[in-house]
């Protein structure tokens, strides 16, 4: 293997298409030289959501162009890439496939190896990406899409899973609840800019298995609570019972009447319930692991309260936290290129110039871990 190489990374499980250039010396952690980034929120607005096929088709004219863009950022030509990682899964099949596609075609037309990632390892690394990388070990709180999962991580590869949901993930939470608000898609960053101008304290939604003594989490009680709230609002301001059930369709035109600060109440009420057991469960996982240094991985992780309340209470415990940069937690290029580059230089995978492929719509972080023994233990712990 040479010294050094050059990693090429595509990104297509979903709605964004992220391209990125990392290079790695065998040393050290790889050095992210560019990444192009194409996101398809606006395409999908107009749906609530992401539409599958959509996805497909826009990633299909969006790669090509990125990947051009990211070799003028850097004066690199294409035969100079030494291999192509890609995200093999989770995520939606045809969108998969599209990453995949064009990394084993430009493959094999290179005679250049190729490398299929796990999308959420992607994530979990992608906090080497930032100025303040971490150091292993560390517990992980991944907050992407529909995974919310706490993680010990001992080293690449070596991942003992803590605590899952066991029903919604954050992300969902945060996106159902701001679609019964008619908030639009994505969710999340909506209802937290409401949220913004809206007290925390206004409603007591519920904590769902904060005090459960394990580190699982649940959300789709609190999405419940917020909906029955919600209800309650529409119908104490002059709404009758039919506009209240059209809120659970999300047909919220009743609830988008109310006074903006009634609104925002519930807004902030809602993602500071997100928030709490987000924090709480992440802090017995540094009590319980021992270890004092949280990494929090994935879209969510850009959330401002999380992070602020995060930094607030691990200062206080003298524990080190980290996240990628903000424009880095949602899906990219860079974090596949440098999971790719990290399990190359790790020694745990090799590239591949046999350019069939196939793609894990469904595909469990924990089918990565080199310590199965360990995720065991610690999930009866």
């Amino acid at each position: 293997m040479k010294t050094s190489q050059l990693v090429l990374g595509i990104e297509s499980s979903c709605d964004e298409t992220g391209v990125a250039l990392v290079l790695s010396t065998g040393l050290q952690v790889p050095a992210l030289l560019a990444h192009a980034l194409h996101s398809q929120v606006e395409m999908h607005q107009a749906y609530g959501g992401v539409v599958p096929e959509l996805a497909s088709r826009d990633h299909v004219r969006r790669v090509l162009p990125l990947i051009r863009n990211v070799l003028q950022q850097v004066q690199r030509q294409i035969e100079q890439i030494d291999v192509i990682a890609y995200t093999r899964g989770p995520g939606l099949a045809g969108a998969l496939l599209v990453g995949a596609g064009v990394a084993c075609s430009l493959g094999a037309a290179l005679g250049k190896p190729v490398l299929g990632v796990h999308h959420l390892e992607g994530h979990l690394l992608s906090p080497f990406l930032s100025r303040d990388p971490p150091e292993f070990p560390f517990v992980a709180l991944l907050v992407s899409g529909g995974h919310t999962q706490l993680m010990r991580v001992d080293a690449v590869g070596q991942y003992g899973l803590l605590g899952e949901t066991i029903d919604d993930a954050a992300g969902e939470a945060f996106d159902k609840s701001a679609k019964l608000m008619g908030l639009g898609y994505p969710g999340g960053p909506a209802l937290s800019a409401l949220a913004v101008d809206g007290n925390s304290a206004a409603f007591a939604l519920p904590r769902p298995l904060l005090h459960s003594g394990t580190l699982d989490f649940s959300f789709a009680g609190l999405k419940t609570a917020v909906l029955v709230q919600a209800q309650k609002l529409v119908l104490a301001n002059g709404g009758d019972a039919g506009d209240a059930r059209s809120l659970a369709s999300g047909m919220s035109v009743a609830f988008a009447a109310l006074p903006r600060l009634v609104r925002a109440n519930l807004a902030a009420s809602t993602e500071a319930a997100i928030v709490d057991i987000l924090l709480k469960k992440s802090l017995a996982a540094l009590e319980q692991t021992g270890l004092r240094r949280l990494v929090v991985a994935g879209g969510v992780g850009a959330n401002r309260v999380l992070r602020n309340r995060l930094n607030a209470e691990c200062e206080k415990r003298q524990v080190r936290v980290h996240f990628p940069e903000i424009h880095l937690c949602t899906d990219n290029g860079a974090m596949i290129a440098m999971a790719g580059a990290m399990r190359l230089q790790s020694g745990l995978q090799q590239p591949s110039t046999n350019y069939a492929f196939d793609v894990k719509p469904r595909w469990p972080l924990s089918a990565l871990s080199q310590s199965k023994i360990l995720d065991s233990i610690l999930r009866n712990t």
